[in-house]
C-alpha cells in the first residue's frame, strides 16, 4: 500500500543523515525490543507468566511504600493491573497453543491464527516483563524517569487487557468452530453477536506507544513513521472536505502528533473508523505523485525497459488447450463502464528481441516527463519464461508504478520480462471488472508474449494481497475458457475469502496498523459494489458531497472549541488558578487534553496527589477507563453510522453486523455502545469480572452484506467447488505469521491439499502484511521477498531441469 514510496523517503532520509538518523531511530527500540524478543523465545509461557508476577508484586510493595504521591499510586496500580491481566492471560493462552498444531497445514509448517495470537501476546508479556526487570533496578536512582516508565507501563497494560480478550474471542471461536476449520461457521445470528461485540473493541492503545511492538524491532520506525504521516493526512483530508487551509493544519498537527503517542493512536483509531474507502484509496495513491515515485526509482535497480502500455479493447481469439485447432474468443472487459483499454506495465532488465517493435510501440502511453531508456541495438534473445503480475492495493488503490521497485530486482534476479496489469479500481469499477481486465490482459500476454521479449514456455501469475487474489481468479477463469492456464501461481498474503467471517488471525485486524477491520470491511464494500452510503442523515444523504463537509465542518468546530478549552484550562492550571468544575467531560472532550500531559519528575512519587490538578485520561486505571467508556460514548456523534445496499434489500435484511434498527438490543446498544455484548451467547467469551476496554468512537457499523456477490467463488477463491480448484496450476503460497489474512492462506492451502492438487504454504515470522514493498528496509524482509523470488524461479523452472 502507501509504505512503497514512504518507505524509499525514508530510506533517502537516512542516507543523508547517516549515522545520526539510524541512531535516531533505533535508539529508543534497540535495547528494549531485542531483549523482549530473547525473552518471547527463550522462555516458557508459564515461566514467563511467574517471572512477570513476581516482579509485579515486588514494585507494588515498592510503590506502595512510597507516601501519598498520585504518580507513586499509578505505579502500583499499573503493576496491579498487569498482574491481574497475566494471570488470567496465562491459562487461555495455554490452552489454545495445547491445540494450535490440529490447524497446522502439516507439521512442517506450523502456523495458523491461533499460534500467532499466542505469540503477539507473549511478545506484549515479554516487553512487560523487560521493562518490570528495569524498573526493579532502577526505581531508587535519581535518573530513573517515572513519568516515562509509568506511561509506556500505562499503554502496555491496555494492550495486554485487549490481547486477553482477543484470547477469548479465539477461544469462543475454537469451541464453536469444527475441528480443523479456522473460519467462523456459526449461524448468522450468532456470527452477528460476535463481530458486533469484537467491533466495539478499544484499538488506540495498538497505534501509540504500543504500535508494531509484535514486529521485527527494524519494521518499527517505519510504522512509527507511517502513522504520524496517516494521522497527518487524516487532518488535510479533512481540512481539504472543508475548504480550510491545508498549510496551516499541517503546522498543528504534524508536531503534535509526533510527540503525543496518546493522541496519535486516537486519532489513528478515529480515522480508521470513520474515513471513508474514498480517504483510503488518496492515502494509499500518495505513491503515484511524481516526487516520491521519482525517489522510488532513484533507489531501486535500474532497467532498460519500463514502458507503461495500453491495450486496445479488441476480441482476439485463443486456442483450447484441449484441441489448439479450436478457439475461443476472448472479448474485451465489459462491466459497468463498457469497452475500454487495459493498462500494462513491461519491465525488462535486458532489452530483449520484440521489445522494441513497431506494434509494441504503438501501444506505448505516455507517462508525462518520466523518463526512459531508448532501445540499444544489442538486443538480448527472448527470455523462456514470462512473469505477469497483479498488484495489491485493496482493490481500490495503487498501480504497478507504486510496486515497480521490487518488480525491477525482480526482473533483475530472474532475467525475465515483468508484465503488471494496472487493473481498474473500485469503487468506480467494482466486481468483476478488475477480474475481467487482469484475465484480458492475461491472455494478450500469451497470445502476444514475442512483443514482450518471450517465447511464453513457461509463465507465471505473480501477486500480493489483492492481487493474489485475481491471480488466482484469473487462472480459474482462464480453465473455465478452457485456454492455458499459467504454469504456477506465486501469492504473497493473499486474501482468498472476502466473506465477512471472523478466524482467529483475523481477530489481529484489531491492532494491525495496516489492514484494521474496518479498513478491510470498506475496501471488500467498494470492490463488491455495495460501497458505504450514510443513512444516518437523509437530508445530508440528498445533499451528497455538501452534506459531508458540512458534517465535517460541524466536527471541525467542534474539535477546535474543545482544543481551545483544553488549552485555556491548562494555562489556568500553570498559572495556579483552578478551573471550575464542569461535568464529566465526554471522550471527545478528554482526548484533547491528553496533549497537555504534565512532566512527571523523580520527586512527583511522594507529590501529594491533590497538587496535580484535573484528572486525565492517563490517571485512570482499565477499569475506570471502561467504565468511563461506557458513560460517555451516548455523546459521542456518530461520524460513520453507513450501510449497503444491493437491490432490492431493506435495512432490517442487509445489516450484518448490527441488529435491526426496530429491535430492542440495537436501541439499547445505541444507549451503551462501551457495553457488553446482549447476547448471553456472547457475553460467555468473557469470566465474570473481566471487562475489557471499549472505543470511544461511538458505534461501528460495518455494513457487510451476506450477499451471494461475496460468495462467488471468482470473488472468494476458498468458496469454489472441488471441480474449479482441480482446475488450478500449482500454487505457492507466501503468508505472514502476523498477518491478519494468514488464516486465508492456511486454508486454501489445506483445501487444495485434500484435492491433490500441488501447493505449497510458506509462512514468514515478525513481519507485516505488504512486506514486499519494504523488501530494502531489512534482512527480515529481504529474506521474505527472496523467498517470493525462489517460488517464482520454481514455477519457470521447466520439471525436467529442476
Amino acid at each position: 500500500m502507501v509504505q512503497t514510496s514512504i518507505f524509499h523517503v525514508f530510506c533517502t532520509l537516512k542516507r543523508i543523515m547517516g549515522k545520526d538518523f539510524s541512531r535516531f531511530c533505533r535508539k529508543r527500540n534497540r535495547y528494549r525490543c531485542v531483549k523482549a524478543s530473547a525473552f518471547s523465545h527463550s522462555m516458557d509461557l508459564r515461566t514467563m507468566t511467574q517471572s512477570l508476577v513476581t516482579l509485579t508484586e515486588d514494585n507494588m510493595a515498592f510503590f506502595s511504600s512510597q507516601g501519598p504521591g498520585e504518580t507513586a499510586r499509578r505505579l502500583s496500580n499499573v503493576f496491579a493491573g498487569i498482574r491481574e491481566q497475566a494471570l488470567g492471560l496465562e491459562p487461555t493462552l495455554g490452552h489454545l497453543l495445547g491445540v494450535a498444531h490440529h490447524f497446522d497445514l502439516d507439521t512442517e509448517t506450523p502456523a495458523n491464527g491461533y499460534r500467532s495470537l499466542v505469540h503477539t501476546a507473549r511478545c506484549c508479556l515479554a516487553h512487560l516483563l523487560h521493562k518490570s526487570r528495569y524498573v526493579a533496578s532502577n526505581r531508587r536512582s535519581i535518573f530513573f524517569r517515572a513519568s516515562h516508565n509509568l506511561a509506556e507501563l500505562e499503554a502496555y497494560l491496555a494492550a495486554l487487557t485487549q490481547l486477553r480478550a482477543l484470547a477469548y474471542y479465539a477461544q469462543r471461536l475454537l469451541a464453536i468452530n469444527r475441528p480443523g476449520v479456522l473460519f467462523f461457521e456459526g449461524d448468522e445470528g450468532l456470527t452477528a453477536d460476535f463481530l458486533r461485540e469484537y467491533v466495539t473493541l478499544h484499538k488506540g492503545c495498538f497505534y501509540g506507544r504500543c504500535l508494531g511492538f509484535q514486529f521485527t524491532p527494524a519494521i518499527r520506525p517505519f510504522l512509527q513513521t507511517l502513522s504520524i504521516g496517516l494521522v497527518s493526512f487524516g487532518e488535510h483530508y479533512k481540512r481539504k472536505e472543508t475548504g480550510l487551509s491545508v498549510t496551516a493544519s499541517s503546522l498543528f498537527t504534524g508536531g503534535r502528533f509526533a510527540i503525543d503517542p496518546e493522541l496519535r493512536g486516537a486519532e489513528f483509531e478515529r480515522i480508521i473508523q470513520n474515513l471513508d474507502v474514498h480517504f483510503w484509496k488518496a492515502f494509499w495513491n500518495i505513491t503515484e505523485i511524481e516526487v516520491l515515485s521519482s525517489l522510488a526509482n532513484m533507489a531501486s535497480t535500474t532497467v532498460r525497459v519500463s514502458r507503461l502500455l495500453s491495450l486496445p479493447p479488441d476480441a482476439f481469439e485463443m486456442p483450447l488447450t484441449s484441441d489448439p485447432k479450436l478457439t475461443v474468443t476472448i472479448s474485451p472487459p465489459m462491466a459497468h463502464t463498457g469497452p475500454g483499454p487495459v493498462l500494462a506495465r513491461l519491465i525488462s532488465y535486458d532489452l530483449r528481441e520484440g521489445q522494441d517493435s513497431k506494434m509494441l510501440n504503438s501501444l506505448v502511453k505516455s507517462e508525462g516527463p518520466r523518463l526512459e531508456l531508448r532501445p540499444r541495438p544489442q538486443q538480448a534473445p527472448r527470455s523462456r519464461a514470462l512473469v505477469v503480475h497483479i498488484h495489491g492495493g485493496g482493490f481500490v488503490a495503487q498501480t504497478s508504478k507504486s510496486h515497480e521497485p521490487y518488480l525491477k530486482t525482480w526482473a533483475q534476479e530472474l532475467g525475465v520480462p515483468i508484465f503488471s496489469i494496472d487493473y481498474s479500481l473500485a469503487p468506480e469499477a467494482p466486481f468483476p471488472r478488475a477480474l475481467e481486465e487482469c484475465f484480458f490482459a492475461y491472455c494478450w500476454a500469451v497470445k502476444h508474449c514475442a512483443l514482450l521479449g518471450s517465447t511464453g514456455e513457461r509463465v507465471c501469475l505473480a501477486g500480493d494481497s489483492a492481487g493474489g487474489n485475481l491471480c488466482v481468479t484469473v487462472s480459474l477463469r482462464a480453465a473455465a475458457y478452457g485456454v492455458r492456464v499459467p504454469d504456477g501461481i506465486m501469492a504473497a498474503y493473499p486474501v482468498t475469502t472476502l466473506q465477512p467471517s471472523a478466524s482467529p488471525s483475523r481477530l489481529l485486524s484489531l491492532m494491525d496498523p495496516l489492514l484494521p477491520l474496518s479498513v478491510l470491511s470498506k475496501c471488500v464494500s467498494a470492490y463488491s459494489g455495495t460501497e458505504t452510503e450514510d443513512h444516518s442523515d437523509s437530508d445530508q444523504k440528498a445533499l451528497g458531497m455538501m452534506g459531508l463537509v458540512q458534517r465535517d465542518t460541524s466536527l471541525f468546530l467542534r474539535d477546535l472549541r474543545l482544543g481551545a478549552s483544553s488549552w485555556l484550562n491548562s494555562f489556568l492550571e500553570l498559572s495556579g488558578r483552578k478551573p471550575q468544575k464542569t461535568s464529566v467531560p465526554t471522550a471527545e472532550a478528554v482526548r484533547p487534553t491528553e496533549t497537555m500531559r504534565r512532566s512527571v519528575s523523580e520527586a512527583a512519587l511522594a507529590q501529594p496527589e491533590g497538587l496535580l490538578g484535573t484528572d486525565t485520561l492517563k490517571t485512570l486505571t482499565i477499569k475506570d477507563l471502561n467504565s468511563k467508556d461506557n458513560s460517555e460514548t451516548s455523546d459521542t456523534p456518530e461520524m460513520s453510522l453507513s450501510m449497503e445496499t444491493l437491490g432490492p434489500s431493506t435495512p432490517s435484511d442487509v445489516n450484518f453486523f448490527l441488529r435491526p434498527e426496530n429491535s430492542q438490543e440495537e436501541t439499547e446498544s445505541k444507549d451503551d455502545v462501551g457495553s457488553l455484548g446482549r447476547s448471553p451467547r456472547v457475553r460467555a467469551a468473557f469470566p465474570e469480572g473481566f471487562h475489557p476496554r471499549r472505543s470511544s468512537q461511538g458505534i461501528l457499523h460495518i455494513p457487510l452484506y451476506s450477499s451471494p456477490i461475496v460468495k462467488n467463488p471468482f470473488m472468494s477463491p476458498l468458496l469454489a467447488p472441488d471441480s474449479m480448484l482441480k482446475t488450478l496450476p500449482p500454487v505457492h503460497l507466501v503468508a505472514c505469521a502476523l498477518d491478519p489474512m494468514l488464516d486465508d492462506s492456511v486454508m486454501f492451502a489445506r483445501r487444495l491439499r485434500d484435492l491433490g492438487q500441488p501447493v505449497t504454504l510458506n509462512v514468514v515470522e515478525d513481519l507485516p502484511h505488504g512486506f514486499l514493498s519494504l523488501a530494502a528496509l531489512c534482512r527480515e524482509t529481504r529474506q521474505a521477498a527472496e523467498l517470493c523470488v525462489q517460488r517464482i524461479r520454481l514455477v519457470l523452472t521447466p520439471p525436467a531441469a529442476r
